[in-house]
């Protein structure tokens, strides 16, 4: 095979589309320990890609090498194998691009004369010197000129455009100590500080206001360290694209670690969202394989157990830490909206007719100051302070007058108590289906059923957990008709129903009866968790009893609690709010809606005009 169709065809799972080149380059300007990286693009990168940095550079001699087949600096042996460092090092980059497009390249290690090279489709056609000036840049043109079956699959300008923001904006958030800078038809559309915040480029990235309500996290084991910012619970996306997982400064794709990250949240998000999240973990290089997908996108660990569950308690303790109640906002400001829009412009392909207003947001993004937002955040915690202080005697005189016998006892043990939440005092009811409550925090809304719900799943999950597996004949045998696919996998799988308490009795071709189940199982719903157990099997070609006793407690829990346009006395509110202040995680309901909402003294006084 000749070395240009070869590359061709390495080009086919190495460039993509533009962000493809953009994003190999922009990683061997990182391998060659540039601390400033720009990247210009003409026609989202169609027309030209233009990458520069202040790295290493090259010589002569290995800059010509690079452009070879598997030419790479990086790997010596087998063994430097499962020991990669560096972002790059199977060599096939620069060849696979070179040989789609028409490429020029000059660089220099700063010690003596640069060099120009100049090709297309991969072959050299001009040799010369350059300006010494340290570093390399790289321009890229008419990338597919010479493959137009591949060009034609192209899309617009504006998802191709998407694509590339998004590269820049992943390698920001892998190496917030590096500048990186990216133009588009001479506009700039993002420009990061490089001074190793890693908070202030998710400022940039996803918007001010989303940066306010971010976590940090930090935990070490003897094999990871972990760290990063995960989103509370009330900032959520549609798509999981918005889950960063990094590996030892890769930005990768990786369902492990996105279920663990899942099973940190838990109960705290809605169902069908996903949380926003930035996790670096560092570790050995030789518990992780980069050499398992084309573009490096995946990896493979070989502690991914122990993994998985350092993820998960990292996540549980921060949250642990923190009041996830949401607070009502204030109108955002001009330029929080602004990031925040373009950046939701550039990962949503569909929204190519606002293309021309994106500019204009985006040339906005860099006024954002995270130190300026920082110093007004603070002014406002003091306004707010003094606001409290000022209403917590009148505050406190109604609670006492409400509740005279209650009210001592429960405010002296709330100073020592392990509750993540005050103690609010019901003041109504609204259309028999939110609590509103006071306390010298401000108000709150509390939805009723939410709450019940959480306090029950709870209750019951704790109950279901100690209950062994002893079963209950049933009076009616329960009849299961499945489908050929499903009954043999009934058949595959009998020894582990039976370590569960389940007996399917063959009853036909494709039918089976149970004759009796777990003690554990919810009163009139056991159809329901049977079949549950039977999905779960399809799926996973195994039995998580803990998933399904989860999955129980959820149900008992939904199904047993009060109702919207159910009226309650202030007794029973009073009692209903104590419960929840006494549950593990009073925020949200097992399926991840918010219980309480927040009304600050300061923002009801900001709202009604009473400070400005």
């Amino acid at each position: 095979m000749p070395d240009s169709l070869a590359n061709k065809i390495a080009a086919g799972e190495v460039v993509e589309r533009p962000a493809s080149v953009v994003k190999e380059l922009v990683e061997n300007s990182i391998d060659a320990n540039s601390t400033w990286i720009k990247v210009e693009v003409l026609e989202a990168g169609l027309q030209q890609i233009k990458i520069v940095d202040n790295g290493d550079g090259m010589t002569e001699e290995d800059c010509e090498r690079a452009f070879f087949r598997h030419a790479t600096s990086k790997i010596k042996n087998e063994n430097d194998l499962f020991h990669v460092k560096t972002l790059g090092f199977r060599g096939e980059a620069l060849a696979s691009i070179a040989a789609v497009s028409r490429l020029t390249i000059k660089t220099s290690d700063g010690e003596e004369a640069g060099t120009l090279l100049e090709l297309e489709g991969g072959k050299i056609i001009r040799r010369s010197k350059s300006d010494a000036r340290q570093g390399s840049e790289i321009v890229v043109d008419d990338i597919f000129f010479n493959t137009p079956a591949r060009l034609k699959y192209m899309k617009t300008i504006h998802t191709e455009l998407g694509h590339i923001t998004d590269v820049i904006n992943r390698m920001a958030l892998s190496h917030p100590n590096i500048l990186f800078e990216l133009n588009h038809n001479g506009k700039q559309l993002f420009k990061s500080s490089g001074r190793g915040d890693l908070l202030q480029i998710i400022a940039q990235v996803y918007g001010m206001s989303v940066a306010k309500k971010m976590i940090p996290v930090e935990h070490s084991t003897l094999d990871f360290s972990i760290s990063g910012y995960i989103a509370k619970p009330e900032i959520t996306r549609a798509s999981r694209s918005y889950i960063s997982t990094i590996i030892n400064g890769r930005f990768i794709r990786s369902i492990p670690l996105n279920k663990a990250i899942l099973n940190g949240y838990h109960t705290l998000l809605p169902i069908g969202r996903s949380p926003l999240v930035v996790l670096t973990v560092k570790m050995d290089p030789i518990l992780v394989d980069v050499n398992v997908h084309p573009a490096k996108l995946e990896v493979r660990f070989s502690k991914e157990k122990e993994l998985f569950e350092a993820v998960v308690s990292t996540i549980q303790q921060a949250f642990r830490k923190e009041s996830l109640i949401p607070s009502v906002q204030q109108p955002k400001r001009q330029k929080e909206q602004t990031s925040q829009h373009s950046f939701e412009f550039y990962n949503s392909p569909k929204n190519e007719n606002n293309f021309n207003k994106s500019y204009v947001f985006q040339d906005r993004v860099s006024e954002t100051n995270l130190d300026n937002q920082i110093e007004q955040d603070a002014f406002i915690s003091t306004q707010n302070a003094i606001l409290e202080n000022e209403t917590s005697i009148s505050g406190e005189s109604v609670h006492q007058k409400a509740y005279p016998e209650k009210t001592e006892e429960l405010v002296n043990n709330d100073k020592d108590s392990s509750n993540r939440i005050s103690v609010m005092y019901p003041i109504g009811q609204h259309h028999g289906t939110y609590i509103l409550a006071q306390n010298e925090s401000g108000l709150y809304i509390i939805d009723q059923h939410a709450a019940q719900e959480r306090i029950k799943y709870e209750f019951f999950r704790d109950r279901i957990g100690e209950v062994p597996n002893e079963v209950q004949e049933l009076l009616l045998p329960i009849t299961f008709d499945f489908s050929k696919r499903e009954a043999l996998l009934i058949e595959q799988y009998q020894e582990e129903f039976k370590k569960v308490g389940l007996f399917f009795e063959a009853f036909g071709q494709q039918s089976y009866v149970i004759r009796s189940h777990p003690q554990w199982f919810p009163k009139d719903i056991e159809e329901e968790v049977i079949r549950e157990i039977v999905e779960q099997v399809m799926a996973e070609e195994k039995i998580d009893i803990y998933k399904i006793r989860e999955e129980a407690a959820i149900l008992m829990s939904c199904k047993r609690s009060i109702k919207a346009n159910h009226y309650l006395n202030n007794n029973d509110m009073f009692q209903l709010l104590e419960d929840l202040r006494n549950s593990t995680d009073p925020f949200t309901c097992p399926h991840g809606r918010p219980i309480i909402i927040h009304f600050s003294e300061y923002e009801m006084e900001k709202m009604f005009k009473r400070v400005m």
